[in-house]
């Protein structure tokens, strides 16, 4: 283990993220607010502490096969530590130390579940924030920092190949793996800048407008409002948010190939992509009628219906209504289906589309096994033979999921003295990084426990991490190599 090169690296992953720090100032500025002083002094802790182990630790070495997922993780927990800074220091955001790391690592996870209430209230820069984390981890800041990190002569691979989620991790937009981070970053930013003159458009002002496309895009779930999305009351900012909350749910590598191809089929061409079109579709088919059944549930079931089958399927969290208060089948069947998310390779949470495409291709050629015992049937997708040892891996991934989610559960029934339903959504809605849960935790986690937090916390880091970058490091033979 490189731990001199692996602490050096976090050091310039931090002093990179302390400039972000300085964006709410610029906010604050902008409207008056005396909350520069909070963020300023957060900066100059993050730069310090960054810039200390940049200074003092001067190895060169190249990061080794397997150091990537200790600086991940270890990345992901600084940043959250020192993130949570602003909320610490700003007294009026009420939150103690618990609630400030659980609502930072909430942003950069893109998870969305809040301890905080009365956003309305809360100083705009406090609230541009909280979106800034969930912009920045949606795609990774450690993506970002793979495109920068070449220049001061550190591979950056292996950071890559730990952060990236989605099964096949090797595979690479452009020949270097910095071109490919400045390749997704592109695309990342177009779509953000798209989706919020869109929402700017349709009648967001320009703050709620900038800070609702960064957790869209982001799939996090985060708003300016305690009523999300249906604070605005609009049926064209709803239309907005299902259109780009389906585009950040697929493959940004498809994206990359849409535009260099310069064709729209590519979308409906990709298995993956259409699998999960399908799946939002039946989703829809299901809600809808069921909101038909009673017209006080809502006054616009087709669009009620549709955007909320979009956000959790997506696991973004925005809601426009109170799904809690509908037919019990409904946010069950949600709440189940945020466990297969969105495509790999996005920003959504969750197992991913193409991990549940295999796991029902290999139960089909199970079947056909059985009733052929020596016939071959290879699994394909799109067409392509998918090795064994992937749809081996695709097993072991979703094995050690559920395991991770009852565990998980176990955990949180002990601690919490939360209902079944409450301590079930919690937890799905934390390790598919999804937010909002049902029972006692549909609306925030504020008046949870601090232990059963930390045990949120834990589960957010899993789902982001996507479950193996954080368990290799508790496995003897990881720190023996």
């Amino acid at each position: 283990m490189q731990f001199a090169v692996s602490f050096r690296i976090t050091g310039i992953l931090l002093s990179i993220f302390s400039l972000t720090l300085l964006l709410p100032v610029v906010v604050a500025t902008i409207y008056g607010e005396n909350t520069s002083r909070e963020f300023i002094i957060s900066f100059l802790v993050t730069a310090a502490v960054g810039l200390l182990l940049v200074l003092t630790i001067r190895s060169r070495r190249e990061l080794r096969s397997g150091d990537g997922f200790f600086v991940t993780v270890l990345f992901y927990v600084a940043l959250g530590l020192f993130g949570s800074l602003p909320f610490v220091l700003d007294g009026r955001a009420h939150t103690g130390f618990t609630d400030a790391v659980f609502e930072s690592l909430s942003g950069l996870t893109t998870t969305g579940a809040t301890v905080f209430t009365g956003l309305d209230e809360l100083p705009r820069s406090l609230l541009f924030y909280r979106q800034l984390l969930q912009w920045f981890g949606g795609m990774g800041i450690i993506v970002l920092a793979v495109a920068i990190l070449p220049m001061l002569g550190i591979g950056g691979m292996q950071l890559y190949r730990a952060e990236s989620p989605g099964p096949v991790k090797d595979s690479k937009l452009t020949p270097r793996i910095a071109q490919t981070a400045k390749a997704l970053w592109v695309i990342y930013v177009t779509l953000t800048a798209v989706c919020a003159l869109a929402y700017r458009l349709c009648g967001m002002d320009t703050f709620d407008a900038i800070c609702h496309a960064f957790s869209t895009v982001a799939i996090g779930g985060f708003s300016t409002h305690d009523l999300s999305i249906g604070y605005f009351d609009s049926r064209a900012i709803e239309s907005v948010a299902v259109v780009f909350m389906i585009l950040s749910a697929c493959n940004f590598g498809l994206h990359f190939s849409v535009a260099r191809n310069r064709s729209l089929l590519l979308y409906w061409r990709d298995p993956e992509a259409r699998t999960m079109l399908l799946l939002l579709l039946a989703g829809c088919a299901v809600v809808i009628p069921l909101l038909h059944l009673d017209p006080a549930l809502s006054d616009s079931p087709i669009m009620d219906g549709l955007f909320q089958v979009v956000s959790m399927m997506t696991t973004t969290g925005f809601t426009t209504a109170d799904y809690t208060s509908w037919p019990p089948a409904i946010p069950i069947m949600l709440i189940l289906a945020s466990f297969a998310g969105g495509c790999a390779g996005s920003t959504a949470g969750g197992m991913k589309i193409v991990r549940v495409m295999l796991i029902y291709l290999q139960g089909i050629r199970e079947v056909r096994t059985l009733i052929h015992p020596n016939g071959i049937f290879p699994i394909k997708l799109g067409g392509s033979p998918v090795p064994q040892r992937v749809v081996e891996a695709v097993w072991s991934f979703c094995a050690v999921y559920a395991l991770s989610f009852l565990g998980l559960l176990a955990a949180v029934s002990l601690v919490s003295g939360l209902d079944f339903e409450s301590a079930f959504s919690a937890v799905a809605a934390c390790l598919n990084n999804l937010g909002p849960g049902l029972g006692e935790v549909a609306a925030n986690v504020q008046n949870i426990n601090a232990p059963t937090k930390w045990i949120l916390i834990v589960a957010m880091l899993l789902g982001r991490l996507e479950i193996f970058t954080l368990l290799v490091l508790l496995t003897p033979a990881f720190w023996r190599r």
